[in-house]
C-alpha cells in the first residue's frame, strides 16, 4: 500500500532523511519509534507530500506521489492524516468539521455527509459533542474529532504524527484506544509515537529511526526483548 524507495530529504545543510526504504502492506500497522530529531515525523509527512522530498520515490497503492496539482489533492484525499495539533476549524462545529472534506472535496450530498459524520463521531465516542465548537472540547475529544474527520474521506491509509504528544496524560489513553480500534478494522496505518505500550500491543512492525535513517525494523516482540543494534538498546534503556 505504501512504498518508499531511496527517499532523501534535506533542510539546508542538514540531511533529515537518508536513503529511506520502507514497504507497508495493506492492512499493516507500522509504528515508527526513535529519539527526537531522528526523522520520524518528516518521514510521515513525506507520505502525502506535506513535506516534499529531494530524492527517491514514494508510491501509495502503486501510484507515485505527484507534484503539486489536482492529482496530488486527489491522492492526498486517500491518505488520512492526524497531527500533533488537532487543526480543527475553530469557527465550525464538530459536525461541520467532519462533514467539510466529503462535501467540499468529494461533492457528497450534505445530508449523506451529515449521516456519515455522525456515525464516525459515534465510533470515536464524541457524538454528544457534535454541535459544539472545538474550543469547548477537551484535547482528547478534539483529537478524536480529528480522527473522525480524517476517516470521513474513506482513506486507504491513515498517518498519525505523534497524535498524543499535545495531550495531558489522562487524555492519552482515550485517543490511543480509538486508534487501537482502528487497527482491528484492517486499516493500513503508519503511527509515529512515543507511547511504548501502544507500540508493543498495536503494531505489526516496529521501525526504529535515528539520525535520518532506519536503523532497525522487526516485530514488537523482537524489538522490545532482543533488539539488534546498540542505538536501539540505548533508546529503550532511556524510555522504558
Amino acid at each position: 500500500m505504501i512504498s518508499v524507495k531511496g527517499v532523501q530529504k534535506w533542510f539546508g545543510s542538514h540531511q533529515a532523511l537518508a536513503d529511506i526504504d520502507l514497504e507497508v502492506s495493506t492492512g499493516e500497522v507500522v509504528v515508527i519509534l526513535g529519539p527526537s530529531g531522528s526523522g520520524k515525523s518528516t518521514l510521515c509527512r513525506t507520505m502525502n507530500r506535506l513535506e516534499p522530498i529531494d530524492g527517491g520515490v514514494i508510491e501509495i497503492d502503486g501510484v507515485p506521489l505527484p507534484e503539486e496539482s489536482a492529482e496530488l489533492a486527489r491522492l492526498r484525499s486517500e491518505v488520512g492524516m492526524v497531527f500533533q495539533q488537532f487543526n480543527l476549524f475553530a469557527h465550525m462545529t464538530v459536525l461541520e468539521n467532519v462533514m467539510l472534506g466529503p462535501v467540499q472535496a468529494r461533492g457528497v450530498d450534505a445530508g449523506e455527509a451529515r449521516t456519515h459524520a455522525m456515525d464516525l463521531l459515534t465510533r470515536v465516542g464524541v457524538e454528544s459533542q457534535a454541535d459544539k465548537r472545538p474550543a469547548q472540547l477537551s484535547g482528547g475529544q478534539q483529537q478524536r474529532v480529528a480522527i473522525a474527520r480524517a476517516l470521513a474521506m474513506n482513506p486507504k491509509v491513515m498517518l498519525f504524527d505523534e497524535p498524543t504528544s499535545a495531550l495531558d496524560p489522562e487524555m492519552i489513553k482515550e485517543v490511543l484506544d480509538v486508534i487501537v480500534e482502528l487497527t482491528k478494522g484492517g486499516m493500513t496505518m503508519v503511527v509515529v509515537t512515543h507511547e511504548m505500550k501502544f507500540a508493543q500491543t498495536a503494531a505489526d512492525r516496529i521501525i526504529f529511526m535515528a539520525d535520518g535513517r532506519i536503523v532497525e525494523e522487526s516485530t514488537p516482540d523482537v524489538f522490545f526483548t532482543d533488539c539488534k543494534t546498540d542505538r536501539a538498546r540505548e533508546f529503550l534503556a532511556k524510555v522504558l
